[in-house]
């Protein structure tokens, strides 16, 4: 009888632990594919022959621009409004900025004044 009553109650026991994890997975699975369902969106932009190769760009706010120098000479990103700036970039190198609201964002290459362009942040 002793025995019956203990394979009953692991028999119980596995139950309740099944359920419990049955639970804890529904609550988990949806936050995990929110996650994935979700990436940052990433734009590019390179800078060539003293031009910035997208002159002018549209993206959602949250977007991260990557600005790449694929000159030979030094080149840099700077906000007319002074909301980002780079430093100084050499060949290959890349400064990025997250646009967190709308606007529209001129911006221009300190080294190379004639160098513009503009990101235009909207939903």
């Amino acid at each position: 009888m002793r025995n019956r009553l203990s394979a009953a109650a692991v028999s119980l026991r596995r139950g309740a632990v099944a359920v419990a994890l049955t639970a804890a997975a529904a609550f988990v699975a949806p936050a995990i594919y929110a996650v994935a369902a979700t990436p940052a969106s990433r734009v590019d932009v390179d800078i060539a022959k003293f031009l910035f190769t997208q002159k002018e760009i549209t993206v959602a706010p949250g977007t991260t621009v990557v600005w790449t120098n694929r000159d030979e000479a030094p080149h840099s990103v700077a906000a007319n409004d002074k909301s980002f700036s780079s430093k100084g970039l050499d060949t290959n190198d890349t400064f990025e900025h997250t646009f967190a609201k709308e606007g529209d964002f001129d911006y221009i290459c300190t080294v190379h004044p004639f160098m513009t362009g503009v990101v235009h942040v909207h939903k």
